[in-house]
């Protein structure tokens, strides 16, 4: 009888971290998804910043530190291979695009472009389905860290190597303050 019982708990305890890790490998699948989502869409813009760049650059010749920075931020995110490195390049690429943007209001002209303008909704659109991939990847992220340090779970985790994944966070104080906006 004592026999069934201890075959009993440990069936259940196998079950128990089966489970759990079943549990742990689907989510961690669902954060590599989530970040490959948005990497592609990632992707897309830079492929859509030369094209930008050059418009800009026809208009705003003596501009070249900033067109450099933008060019520079641009392969430093284009090259960044894991998801930390990713989200740090990308705040430092969202910093120097801005400036960019800022180089259209001393140029009426550049502002007037088609093409330029053209662009300019284009990345715009990408923005808005970037925010939506980030959001849904941080979604996926919290997700998979509360699920990895909970208990019982927890002890699964460190039992096969799961670590926390990072979320997609602005580091940069300046992109957390409010835009202003002049007309």
């Amino acid at each position: 009888m004592i026999g069934w019982i201890i075959l009993g708990v440990v069936v259940l305890l196998v079950l128990f971290v089966i489970s759990a890790y079943n549990g742990l490998v689907k989510l961690r699948n669902m954060v590599e998804e989530a970040f490959s989502t948005m990497d592609v869409y990632l992707k897309k813009r830079y492929d859509l910043i030369p094209n930008l760049v050059e418009t800009v650059k026809g208009y705003a010749t003596h501009e070249k530190d900033t067109l450099q920075a933008v060019i520079e931020a641009r392969n430093s995110a284009l090259s960044a291979s894991t998801p930390e490195a990713k989200i740090e390049a990308e705040n430092g690429l969202s910093q120097v695009m801005g400036r960019l943007f800022a180089l259209s209001e001393s140029y009426p002209d550049l502002k007037a472009n088609t093409n330029f303008i053209d662009l300019q909704n284009q990345l715009k659109a990408l923005e808005t389905e970037i925010a939506q991939s980030r959001k849904y990847y941080n979604g996926i992220v919290r997700q998979f860290n509360t699920k990895l340090e909970t208990f019982p779970t927890n002890l699964i985790a460190n039992m096969f190597g799961f670590t926390r994944k990072p979320l997609f966070e602005v580091d940069n104080e300046v992109e957390r303050q409010n835009v202003k906006v002049q007309f």
